[in-house]
């Protein structure tokens, strides 16, 4: 599964695409906006996500029990409508913001939480959409983005597996195939035990798909393990310094460690290559300190091969050691002086 966003190509055979999240890390302040996103593409970001809500249109402001944190988060103690009051990002940025990250050669898109945000950013003519873990069972809200025929890509961190299956059902109904999949634990840090990366190519073989994950851990080995295991997007939040009093400031990385998480995903990518059993020139060069037989003492012609005179020792110039059974006994045709790799030709005539 491949699809394109922007001129990027994502999926089979590309690279992982790394997405650094802005989210509320920007403080409410443009400006850290823009150093952010500069910090970004120096970190080795390929893409830049943000988040277009307002208050009002992901929830209501509302005292009432059902809008109280209380569910054991970061976020306990207030409501709804004051944390996303505290964390949206204003539309009026995100013209700028996109024109700064592709100014710096990064891909710009976000995540929608109503159809306003949608049309917004279809006015911004946006490459992709994010829908968020929270908003997977919003069925209209999936088929009216997908709608615009461009890739979607969906976080799964509430997500039952009947969840997903609709909502890929709503994504390809509108005839739209280009979906990723986002592997997510929607908890925030989220535990280590609770990730299950095993997921991935599970995901990619149910919904043919392009998978990827959505980390909320603190540090940077899952997005290793899911490269590993097949993601082709990676996505993290991101922060200039996790003093600031940013929500998400506790589970974002902060530049020089979003570094080091891109380095160890592309060395990963590296590493995996594919499934071959040819030797490279380097490992040919290699083989000549494997194992052989060589003559251990002084062989006069005439002697026979015991396991005291030819042994399997280091470097790999002799007879293979699996030989060592078909020669012992056999006369030697010539002197061999010690250190010398066994060969076929001292037995000529036997």
């Amino acid at each position: 599964m491949n699809f394109n966003i922007g001129d990027r190509k994502v999926g089979d055979e590309a690279p992982v695409l790394i997405v650094a999240e802005l989210s509320c890390n920007h403080m409410q302040d443009f400006q850290t906006a823009m150093d952010t996103i500069a910090a970004m593409k120096e970190a080795g970001a390929d893409a830049v996500k943000v988040q277009t809500y307002t208050p009002d249109t992901i929830t209501i402001d509302s005292e009432r029990e059902y809008f109280q944190i209380r569910q054991g988060t970061l976020w306990d103690g207030t409501t709804l409508y004051r944390l996303y009051r505290k964390a949206y990002t204003p539309w009026d940025w995100q013209p700028a913001l996109k024109e700064r990250a592709q100014d710096l050669g990064l891909i710009f898109f976000s995540s929608p939480f109503d159809k306003t945000a949608i049309d917004f950013l279809e006015n911004m003519d946006v490459p992709a959409y994010k829908i968020a873990s929270f908003e997977i069972t919003d069925l209209p809200l999936i088929e009216y983005a997908a709608s615009k025929m461009k890739p979607l890509i969906i976080s799964t961190g509430i997500a039952t597996f009947s969840d997903i299956e609709e909502a890929v059902k709503a994504c390809r109904i509108t005839g739209n195939q280009q979906i990723a999949l986002l592997k997510c634990t929607s908890a925030y840090p989220a535990p280590f035990d609770e990730i299950n990366l095993k997921s991935i190519p599970h995901l990619s073989n149910t919904f043919n798909a392009v998978v990827g994950v959505s980390d909320h851990t603190l540090g940077i080995s899952v997005p290793i393990a899911a490269a590993a295991l097949g993601a082709k997007i990676i996505e993290k939040h991101f922060i200039l310094d996790r003093r600031f009093a940013s929500p998400d400031a506790p589970f974002s990385l902060e530049p020089d460690e979003f570094r080091s998480m891109v380095k160890a995903v592309r060395e990963a990518e590296m590493a995996l290559g594919h499934a071959s059993y040819e030797l490279t020139d380097k490992t040919k060069r290699s083989r000549t300190f494997c194992r052989s037989l060589f003559a251990v003492s002084n062989i006069r012609k005439g002697e026979t091969i015991t396991v005291s005179n030819v042994r399997s020792i280091r470097p790999g110039y002799g007879l293979p050691p699996k030989y060592l059974k078909d020669i012992l006994g056999k006369t030697v045709q010539r002197d061999i002086e010690r250190g010398t790799p066994m060969a076929w030709e001292y037995f000529d005539g036997e």
